[in-house]
Parts: structure tokens; C-alpha cells; sequence
């Protein structure tokens, strides 16, 4: 009997090591970045011309905002003034992980980069690499890709 108890424990245990390692190869691969350009980042959104990204009203001045793109890809509003707004990929150019508005920035969560909110530049590291910028323009109360 008691041979079964430990054939038991050990079929438990090695599961619970599988499922452990297989979490941690997901959880890896999310902020991996793999499939990214190099030099880190999303490349250009591929979407047309005039594609509506988001209602102005969406972004007021002065804060940045998280969108999806149609084709799938994350993507962070921002706009500085009345009239000026810009657009950057939201993956973390230092291990490809989901970057979010945060205050007056733009930090990545897993490893705690930071960003310029209007130009992507890095502002505080592990990230070395400004976040790809896509292009954007304010058309009627909408703006949409360039």
C-alpha cells in the first residue's frame, strides 16, 4: 500500500513540474518578443491609409491611451496638444512585453522600462531603444494612420 501512496505522490509532483515548466515557457514566450523586427518593437502597422484608430475625444491633451490596431497589433495614442497626436507600438523594445499608459509615462510592466509618452524615447532602461513609432494624423474627430 504504501508503494502505491509514492507512486502516487510522484506522478502528482512530476505533473505539477510539467505544468510548472510549461507555464514558465508561456509566460517566457509573451515577453520573448519573438517575431519582433530587429532592434526591437513591432514593425509598421499595416493597415491603410485612413484607417480610424480612435475618436480625438478618446485621448484628451496631455495623456496617452492603449488601442488595438485592426490588424491586431497594440498600439499607444498619445496627445500633446489640441491639434498634435502621435502613435508608437505598445511592445517593449527590451524583452517584447505590453507597454501601458502610467501617469505621465509609458512603462512596460514586466521589467519596468519607461517612456516618453509624445516620442518614445526611452526614459528609464533595461529597454536601449525608443518604441517604434507608426504614423498618425488627426482627420475630423478621429485619428487614424497616415
Amino acid at each position: 500500500m504504501t508503494g502505491h501512496a509514492h507512486s502516487r505522490r510522484t506522478v502528482l509532483t512530476t505533473g505539477a513540474a510539467v505544468a510548472g515548466a510549461a507555464l514558465g515557457t508561456a509566460v517566457l514566450a509573451a515577453c520573448s518578443g519573438e517575431g519582433r523586427e530587429p532592434g526591437g518593437g513591432q514593425p509598421q502597422t499595416t493597415v491603410p491609409k485612413g484607417t480610424r484608430l480612435a475618436a480625438l475625444d478618446d485621448v484628451p491633451v496631455g495623456s496617452a491611451t492603449s488601442v488595438t490596431t485592426p490588424d491586431g497589433r497594440e498600439a499607444i495614442l498619445s496627445r500633446r496638444s489640441e491639434n498634435e497626436v502621435t502613435a508608437f507600438s505598445a511592445v517593449c523594445t527590451h524583452q517584447g512585453c505590453t507597454v501601458v499608459p502610467d501617469q505621465s509615462q509609458l512603462r512596460c510592466p514586466c521589467h519596468n522600462s519607461t517612456f516618453d509618452p509624445f516620442t518614445g524615447a526611452v526614459r528609464g532602461g533595461p529597454a536601449d531603444a525608443p518604441l517604434p513609432a507608426i504614423e498618425v494624423t488627426i482627420e475630423g474627430n478621429g485619428i487614424v494612420t497616415a
